[in-house]
C-alpha cells in the first residue's frame, strides 16, 4: 500500500453526515485523497485509482453487500482492499461479508483508534 498521503480512499455511504465523519478520520491519519459515493451504483463508477474502499452496508438502489461482489466479480477490481462500515454488528451479517470477500468490518459507531486499526489491518502501517 502507499503512503497515507498517496493513497485514493473511496467512501461509499448514503448519510452525508457519515461520509464527513469517515472523511474527517481519514484526515487524520493523513490520507486526504478521497471520493464519494452515495450508493453502490455510484461507487462502482469512481473505481478507477482507488486503494481503497469503505462501504457502509444499508443503502439505497445497491447496498454494500451487493457492491462487494461485485467488486469482487471484476478481475480488475477483484483484489482491491474493501472495508465494510455498517452499524449492523450481526453474526450472520459480518459471516455474509466474509463469504463475500471483504477484508475487514467496522461497527458504526466507531472510535478513532479501532478506525486506524482495522485501515492498518488491511493496509499495513499507515506513514506519513
Amino acid at each position: 500500500m502507499p503512503a497515507a498521503n498517496q493513497m485514493c480512499v473511496l467512501i461509499v455511504d448514503d448519510q452525508m453526515s457519515m461520509r464527513g465523519i469517515t472523511r474527517n478520520a481519514l484526515h487524520q491519519l493523513g490520507i486526504t485523497k478521497t471520493f464519494e459515493a452515495r450508493d453502490g451504483n455510484d461507487a462502482l463508477r469512481q473505481l478507477d485509482g482507488v486503494n481503497l474502499i469503505l462501504s457502509d452496508w444499508n443503502m439505497p438502489d445497491m447496498d454494500g453487500l451487493t457492491l462487494l461482489r461485485t467488486v469482487r466479480s471484476r478481475p480488475a477490481t477483484r483484489s482491491m482492499p474493501f472495508i465494510m462500515c455498517t452499524g449492523n454488528a450481526s453474526s450472520d451479517f459480518v459471516q455474509s461479508a466474509i463469504k463475500a470477500g471483504v477484508n475487514n468490518y467496522i461497527v458504526k459507531p466507531f472510535d478513532f483508534n479501532t478506525f486506524k486499526k482495522r485501515i492498518e489491518q488491511v493496509t499495513g502501517a499507515l506513514t506519513q
